[in-house]
C-alpha cells in the first residue's frame, strides 16, 4: 500500500516560540492512531518557520484519522493556533507513488 504524508507549514510569533515548542511536545505525547507511523516536526532555515509531518501507513489510515477524538488535544490545537502568524498556514497531503 501506499503511504501518505500530510504536512502543515506555518510560521510562530516571535515572542511565542518556547510556548509553542511546549506545547507541541505534549501534542506528539497525545497522538496515537492505527496508521499513524511518525509524527515530526521541522524548523526551517528561517527562524519560527514550522512544518509539522505526519506519515500515515494506507490513504486508508490517513482517512481514518481524527485528532479531535481527545479533547486535550483539541485545547492544544486551538492554542497552536493562537501562536501562529495569522494566514501563514499551509496544508499539503502527499501520496507515495510506487515504483
Amino acid at each position: 500500500m501506499a503511504k501518505v504524508i500530510f504536512s502543515i507549514q506555518y510560521e510562530v510569533q516571535n515572542d511565542k516560540r518556547d510556548d509553542f515548542i511546549n506545547s507541541l511536545k505534549e501534542l506528539k505525547s497525545l497522538l496515537k492512531a492505527d496508521g499513524l507511523e511518525s509524527y515530526s516536526l521541522f524548523e526551517g532555515k528561517t527562524k519560527n518557520h514550522f512544518q509539522e509531518v505526519y506519515q500515515f501507513s494506507s490513504k486508508e489510515a490517513f482517512d481514518n484519522f481524527d485528532d479531535s477524538e481527545n479533547e486535550r488535544i483539541d485545547i492544544l490545537i486551538s492554542k497552536i493556533e493562537d501562536l501562529k502568524e495569522p494566514n501563514s498556514t499551509k496544508y499539503y497531503t502527499f501520496y507515495e507513488v510506487l515504483l
